[in-house]
């Protein structure tokens, strides 16, 4: 029940009576226990012109908050975000150096005691949640290589736990803006679903596949950044014997627009506002490997989605009809039926909200233990 509400947000007892089968009185008794317990709250039904008595309607309680952190190459992000799905605190940290482990355990601990004296002082955190730009062991949260923040085998799990008291979890950072995605954005009710993200550190993706995440034998599937790019025209190429997110990157975006940093509505902006031929060129340049990419993909995959976020999303936006129809070329005609290419719709928030997400999961598997 705590599931359906903070997924589908506040629904009545009458619609969570006919969502998980349960009597009337075995509804009204498990809500009065959530609500006891402070991870629901009742309010009052909305007015209808059905007959009868209106159902009281039942919703997250919004003062159960995660920490969501995205470290980064640039700035540490982190986030209070809601089992409602609000975000009431949101800092970015830039940096000028390579964040530490130790550091943004420290940085966490920071923005935690700082809300916990401020405007959330009445807020219950139930945990972390650090989406991480690398390789993540799903079996115990080690990151064993993040190559932009040079993090090799780093127990930050423990680090943040020992710095915050809370129970953390970790994630690749892309596989975790899959999830976000498919549960509460563009991928929303789709069932196969390819995610690239792209960020300060590269490209890294997330498979959504029969409805599930899937992140292979160790959790490692899905870096799509890493794989080599096909590219038809040998004009195309700026790294020899690149990766593809040496050739599609946001650095090379910054660089030709004249920023030295900028985080993904500054990039936007910038591209929005200028004219200049060497934007365009590269724009086109990268836009025409990112298609080949997720042709790729397409055919290993075939996909009825692919949602696209970071700097992907910005270069997408540019012109999405000339990049479904690159990939459309390029993909086995069968493959490509029915494909579609969104635009992540969670934008700067769908790491922070896929980190929350495995931070809150202990307590939507069993509310009553915590």
């Amino acid at each position: 029940m705590l599931g359906h509400v903070h997924l589908e947000g506040p629904l009545s007892r009458a619609r969570l009576t006919a969502m998980t089968g349960l009597n009337r009185s075995t509804v009204a008794s498990l809500v009065a226990e959530l609500t006891a317990r402070g991870l629901t709250i009742e309010q009052a039904p909305d007015p209808t012109n059905r007959v009868g008595r209106p159902s009281p309607v039942v919703a997250p309680d919004p003062r159960v908050l995660a920490i969501a952190v995205n470290p980064e190459v640039d700035a540490v992000t982190i986030a209070a975000v809601g089992i409602d799905g609000g975000i009431p605190a949101r800092e970015r940290i830039e940096v000028d150096h390579l964040p530490s482990p130790d550091e943004t355990a420290e940085l966490v601990a920071s923005a935690l005691d700082r809300w916990r004296s401020g405007d959330l002082r009445d807020a219950r955190f139930v945990g972390v949640g650090l989406a991480v730009p690398g390789l993540v062991r799903a079996s115990d949260g080690l990151v064993r290589f993040a190559p932009h923040l040079l993090w090799s085998d780093v127990p930050i799990r423990a680090l943040v736990e020992a710095a915050t008291g809370l129970p953390t979890a970790v994630g690749n950072d892309a596989s975790l803006g899959a999830i976000a995605e498919h549960l509460f954005g563009a991928g929303r009710g789709v069932d196969d679903m390819v995610y690239l993200n792209g960020g300060a550190s590269g490209i890294g993706g997330g498979l959504i596949v029969h409805g599930r995440p899937v992140g292979g034998s160790a959790g490692y599937a899905g870096e799509f950044g890493q794989n080599r790019p096909g590219i038809a025209m040998i004009d195309d190429r700026r790294a020899a014997e690149g990766v593809l997110e040496d050739e599609v990157s946001r650095a090379r975006l910054l660089e030709v627009v004249g920023l030295d940093h900028g985080d993904e509505p500054a990039l936007a902006a910038a591209l929005a506002a200028t004219d200049s031929t060497a934007v365009a060129d590269e724009v086109g340049r990268q836009s025409r490997i990112l298609a080949t990419a997720l042709c790729n993909a397409v055919n290993v995959l075939n996909p009825s989605l692919i949602v696209l976020g970071g700097f992907l999303a910005t270069l997408a936006e540019r012109d999405l009809g000339a990049l479904e129809h690159a990939v459309a070329a390029q993909a086995m005609p069968a493959a490509s039926e029915g494909l579609s290419i969104r635009v992540a719709a969670l934008g700067e928030n769908r790491l922070l909200i896929g980190a929350a997400e495995i931070a809150f999961a202990d307590l939507l598997a069993d509310p009553l233990v915590r």
